[in-house]
Parts: structure tokens; C-alpha cells; sequence
């Protein structure tokens, strides 16, 4: 039998047992059984009237807190919380908030750094609003934020000065503007579905092609739109940092939107105490604060203020730097070496602690959401409701400050608590970043993200 012959045969020999095997393997297993899918109202219908979608069930039972899962939350005029996760929906920054003692919070109500996301289920809005009641949430005390991508201030028409005869046929900005109108509206609909009052959002930018009076004629206009297309929810415009082409980093300038908006009861300002110290508005002191007050009173309205976020600053006054960091803590390095860490535990954000104690004790800012947005290591957990201890030990810290002018040695005790809990949290989260790296990232990508991590410091 010759070579070509015997290859013939051997693989009819395995093709014929392949078949064999494949035959028993249809005949002994069961087929399987597609998915099943759950079919849910869309809250938000589209234009073309499609008003339900269907999205996949998911696997397993979720499991339900109580508020006596947690410990009590301090009763106070003054609502201090942070900015939790949505991971898993909306409903589940409601326990992440519980879980941190916050009695007000923050959250994205779709993806902050996409155009547009799927709508949200008749399930999500149900215990959304369910765990709000459930677990004593008031709707005024949540500041929803807005995407990252919106800019109402773009202007109608622009065609950039070295493409206008090259080329001719250029997209104008109206189609960007509209864009993020679209979403801007999109989430102002997705908070009066989930029952909420407030809508956080900065301003916009000039993108370098407007005026700042043009731009903010701008933002007042699709301020004025949105009103006419929703109902009742206030958009609070938040004050800015000062970097580059950004509109609010002024009072003047937020009070000049606010002067050319029609409906004056759905809209207010948010004061980030990080942007406001890099804007140039020295509020260290508490003569400090009561000026700057005084200032947002005469050039807004002290009654316009409906929200605060409470950040300390990486960066020194007037830096036009939006550089958030942990109240009372400054970290210089994000790996915590043995060198680094008499540095870190000798250091202090450039606000400090005390900045805290007048703020924290102004009746004039009670009863309205005060956010942290400040770094947090640990963030949300696997688990609902786990991690973010950072969050947790300042809202504590805040709380103590809130019952009384405290003692120098008292704000020394925090804020030494602070940095313990916040030098925990980096290393261990540096720790989990370099088993990473060992199990799998390339060289290429640790040098690249040691030469990021270098040129944020330097910044």
C-alpha cells in the first residue's frame, strides 16, 4: 500500500469517529436554552415612537439592604455626602450613599463620557424612588451631574480661520451645540423620572471661537429651552476653576447667565470650594468666607446657592488648576514609599482642615446637598455597598466639625485620622495595581502610566 493510500485512509478513519462522537454528544445533551430576555417600558421613548426595549435578565439574586443594615446617620441641618457609583443602576447609589452615613449624595444619571445611553427600565426608576423613601432620602438633598461632554456655550457658527477656503464645506458647531443640548435635555427628563429637584452642570466653554457674552447668551438660551420642555427640574450651574476658555469661574459670569434666564426659580449655582480656591477667592480664613459670600450674594444671589461640593486643592490659590484632593491631606506621590511617607503624614491640602470649620458651621449653607468629590482609593467595593472608606471617615470629620467649633488639637487629631484612612487606601490600591502589572501589562504600558503619574505631579 503506498504512502498516499494509507494518509486516505487514516483520515476517513478519524472523520468517520468525529461524526460518531458529534451524533452522541446531539443525542446524550440537551440543546441549549436561549436567554431569557425581559421586555420593559422605555421612559424615554425615542421620536419614531418605539416606546418598549428589551434587555438581557440577569443572573443570580441581587441582595436587598435595609437601613438597619447600616449604622444611623448623624441629624443635622447641615447634608453632607459624596458622589457615589451607579454601577448596576441608578437605584444602587441609594444603599452606596446609606453605606458611607451620607444623608445627601451625588450621582450620573447615564454614562458621563457618552453621547447618549440605554434608557432607563421602569425597575430601575421603581426602586430608585422605593429605596429613596425607604431609606429617608430627600430628593432636594441628591445634586445629579451632568456629562462631561455637554458645552452649551459653543457657538452657532464657526468655521476655524486656517480651514475657511481650504475647506469650504466645514461642519459648523450648531451640530456639536445641538448634540449637547440633546443630551443636556435627555438628562434634565431622566431626573424628573426618578422624582429628583436638581441638576448639576458647568457651564460650557467659548472653545476660543466666541466671546464670553456670546457663550453665555448661549448657555441662558438652552437653559431657556429645556425649561419649556421639562417641568420642573433646577438646573444648578456650577462655578469653575478658570483654565483656559471655561466659562463660571467668576460670580459676574454666573450671574450674567442667570439674569438672562426667563423661569428663575429652576435655576442655581453649585460652589466647588476646590474651583472656587483656584479661581482666585481666598476662603482659608472665615473672613475670608464671609467675603466671598458677601461677593456671590451681590454679583448672584446668596439665594440662588443650592448645592456645594466640599474638595480640598492639590494646587495653590489662584491657580486656575482643577486639581481635587482629600479635605485636610495633600499626597504627593501616588505610590507610598517608605521615603514618601513622613512627607505625606507632615503634609496638608491647601485649604486644610480649618477651611472646613467656618463652612461647615455657616447656617447659610444648611439644607442644601454638600458633596465630596474628593479622591477616593478604596472607591465602591465588588459587593454593593462595600469600600469607600475614604468618604466615610470625612463625612464623619465634617459631622464632629458641624457640632462646634473644634480645638486645634482636634483638627490635628481628624485630620491625622484622615490620612491614615487615605494612606490605606493608596497603597492598597497601589498594591492591587502592581499585581496588574506582574500578572500581565506590558512594560510599555507601566512606563507609560509611571511617565502620566510624573507629569500630573508636575502639573
Amino acid at each position: 500500500m503506498t504512502t498516499a493510500v494509507r494518509r486516505s485512509a487514516r483520515l476517513l478513519s478519524l472523520s468517520s469517529r468525529s461524526a460518531t462522537t458529534l451524533a452522541n454528544t446531539q443525542h446524550d445533551t440537551e440543546p441549549t436554552r436561549p436567554r431569557k430576555r425581559q421586555r420593559v417600558v422605555n421612559p424615554c421613548p425615542s421620536n419614531d415612537g418605539d416606546q418598549t426595549v428589551t434587555v438581557p435578565r440577569r443572573k443570580g439574586k441581587q441582595i436587598e439592604f435595609t437601613p438597619s443594615d447600616f449604622p444611623p446617620r448623624r441629624q443635622s441641618e447641615w447634608k453632607v455626602g459624596a458622589h457615589v457609583s451607579a454601577a448596576g443602576g441608578v437605584e444602587n447609589t441609594v444603599i452606596n450613599a446609606a453605606a458611607i452615613g451620607a444623608s445627601a449624595f451625588a450621582l450620573f444619571v447615564k454614562s458621563q463620557r457618552k453621547w447618549s445611553s440605554p434608557p432607563l427600565t421602569g425597575h430601575s426608576i421603581d426602586t430608585f424612588k422605593s429605596r429613596m423613601k425607604e431609606f429617608g432620602y430627600s430628593s432636594s438633598h441628591v445634586l445629579p451631574h451632568g456629562s462631561y461632554l455637554i458645552n452649551l456655550g459653543n457657538p452657532d457658527e464657526y468655521v476655524p480661520s486656517f480651514q475657511r477656503f481650504r475647506h469650504p464645506m466645514t461642519i459648523s458647531t450648531r451640530e456639536k451645540r445641538e448634540k449637547s443640548y440633546t443630551c443636556f435635555l435627555d438628562d434634565l427628563r431622566r431626573c424628573e423620572l426618578l422624582g429628583l429637584e436638581l441638576y448639576n452642570l458647568h457651564p460650557g466653554s467659548t472653545v476660543g471661537e466666541a466671546t464670553p457674552e456670546e457663550s453665555m447668551s448661549l448657555i441662558a438660551q438652552a437653559i431657556n429651552r429645556a425649561h419649556q420642555e421639562t417641568n420642573s427640574v433646577t438646573v444648578v450651574l456650577e462655578n469653575m476653576a478658570g483654565s483656559g476658555n471655561i466659562i463660571g469661574s467668576t460670580f459676574a459670569q454666573l450671574g450674567t447667565i442667570i439674569r438672562d434666564v426667563t423661569d428663575k426659580d429652576r435655576v442655581g449655582i453649585c460652589l466647588d470650594t476646590c474651583h472656587t480656591f483656584a479661581a482666585g477667592y481666598d476662603i482659608r480664613t472665615k473672613e475670608g468666607w464671609n467675603s466671598v459670600l458677601d461677593q456671590l450674594d451681590r454679583d448672584v444671589g446668596i439665594q440662588y446657592l443650592r448645592g456645594m461640593h466640599l474638595n480640598d486643592s492639590k494646587t495653590p490659590l489662584d491657580s486656575k488648576k482643577d486639581r481635587h484632593e482629600n479635605i485636610g491631606v495633600f499626597v504627593p506621590c501616588f505610590r507610598f514609599s517608605i521615603d514618601k511617607m513622613s512627607e505625606f503624614l507632615n503634609s496638608s491640602g491647601h485649604l486644610e482642615l480649618s477651611t472646613f470649620t467656618h463652612i461647615m458651621t455657616d447656617p447659610r449653607i444648611q439644607n442644601i446637598p454638600l458633596i465630596l468629590e474628593t479622591p477616593a482609593f478604596d472607591g465602591p467595593g465588588l459587593k454593593l455597598g462595600e469600600g469607600m472608606s475614604i468618604w466615610q471617615k470625612e463625612i464623619d470629620v465634617l459631622y464632629q466639625i458641624s457640632e462646634g467649633i473644634p480645638s486645634p488639637s482636634e483638627l490635628q487629631e481628624w485630620e491625622g485620622a484622615i490620612k491614615e484612612v487615605v494612606s490605606e487606601a493608596a497603597k492598597s490600591q497601589d498594591s492591587k495595581q502592581r499585581r496588574r502589572n506582574h500578572d500581565g501589562t506590558s512594560s510599555t504600558s507601566r512606563k507609560r502610566k509611571v511617565k502620566e503619574e510624573s507629569e500630573s505631579d508636575e502639573e
